[in-house]
């Protein structure tokens, strides 16, 4: 009985924590500043209750997967890992979602960088 209860409340929770998560399904478009200028990035969310999935456009145009997404309230986080002919460039994000706008946070080789996201119509 005392594990029903506990049972019962657990999966309350998750409901709870679910239902909480931000809306981030979809296409998301923004700019990067870079010392070498502008370039635009683009992303492609899919929630599935805490996990994060989704891809991201490379360099070529081809699509590069989200790895390790997380969402946590309004904050996302994840990686990308890009090929550089054989050689891996690994980005780590922070977003924190406010309505159709997300203010990313990245980090490349210990050097960080922000940009905003807006939700493609």
């Amino acid at each position: 009985m005392k594990a029903r209860v506990i049972t019962s409340v657990l999966v309350v929770l998750l409901m709870g924590i679910t239902a909480y998560a931000a809306d981030v399904d979809g296409n998301w478009s923004g700019t990067v500043s870079g010392p070498m200028g502008d370039f635009p990035v683009a992303f492609k969310f899919k929630a599935e209750g805490t996990t994060l999935t989704g891809t991201t456009t490379g360099i070529d145009g081809s699509d590069v997967p989200i790895k390790d997404g997380k969402i946590d309230g309004t904050t996302i986080t994840f990686t990308v890992t890009f090929d550089f002919g054989g050689m891996p460039f690994m980005l780590s994000y922070k977003g924190v979602v406010a309505g159709s706008q997300i203010n990313m946070s990245g980090d490349a080789f210990g050097m960080p960088f922000e940009f905003v996201l807006k939700k493609d119509k």
